[in-house]
């Protein structure tokens, strides 16, 4: 039931009641706020009212500049966090051709450029296609992946290069919907460890360009979805 709002310096959570003891909540993560900032107010709150120490986890990270559905366990429901990991995924974004990112979106400036007038909606829906199925994908540098001790992204921020080894992936559904170049809109269902970070660089490959991610929002885990989420409000 919600009240009214506990605020922080980055945004509003509004106030829920919780079963310390073991409950599940959906939120619907902002944009540039990250996974752990969630998790940490809702343990704040949930401890404060059962006035003891209280396990909190998330089911699945969203990176800061995605949003969308974050699923956040409590006590004993911590315990199904892998389960709800291991679930099948929506997301909704933008690709933007044209241009490529050291991190395949908008965490770091556009570092290459390439053509992209020649590419149509039916090449697009045909390289999207292509991708249904299982296949091998390689994580983004900028991840948390690890590599020899320590993870891929602090490599990265060091001009370190690591060979990262590509994961098994399927991906269920890759629809486009709007086609308005350079921009292109998508609608992708896939498996556990996808990344759409990684999906942008390969599908920009695909038509022979480059692309990366300017916009990504998760709608789905499973069953639960992000319309029935709390939302927080951005301060």
């Amino acid at each position: 039931m919600l009240k009214k709002f506990i605020h922080s310096a980055t945004f509003q959570l509004p106030e829920f009641e919780a079963n310390p003891e073991s409950d599940l909540l959906l939120f619907d993560k902002p944009y540039r706020c990250t996974s752990f900032d969630i998790v940490g107010k809702v343990r704040r709150v949930v401890q404060k009212q059962a006035g003891k120490r209280i396990k909190v986890g998330h089911a699945g990270t969203l990176d800061p500049l995605a949003t969308g559905l974050l699923i956040i366990c409590i006590g004993k429901m911590t315990k199904q966090i892998d389960s709800i990991q291991a679930q099948e995924k929506e997301y909704t974004g933008t690709f933007m051709m044209g241009s490529t990112t050291p991190s395949f979106d908008l965490e770091h400036p556009i570092d290459q450029e390439y053509p992209y007038a020649h590419i149509t909606r039916e090449a697009a829906e045909e390289a999207a296609r292509s991708f249904i199925g299982e296949i091998d994908q390689v994580p983004p540098m900028f991840s948390a992946v690890k590599f020899s001790g320590k993870r891929a992204y602090e490599l990265a921020r060091e001009g370190e290069e690591a060979a990262l080894a590509a994961k098994r992936i399927t991906i269920y559904d890759f629809e486009i919907t709007r086609f308005e170049l350079p921009e292109i809109d998508f609608r992708i269902r896939c498996s556990k460890g996808t990344y759409i970070r990684s999906l942008a660089r390969d599908f920009g490959e695909a038509l022979q360009s480059g692309a990366h991610l300017t916009a990504l929002r998760r709608t789905r885990i499973g069953e639960f979805r992000v319309e029935e989420a709390i939302k927080p409000i951005l301060s």
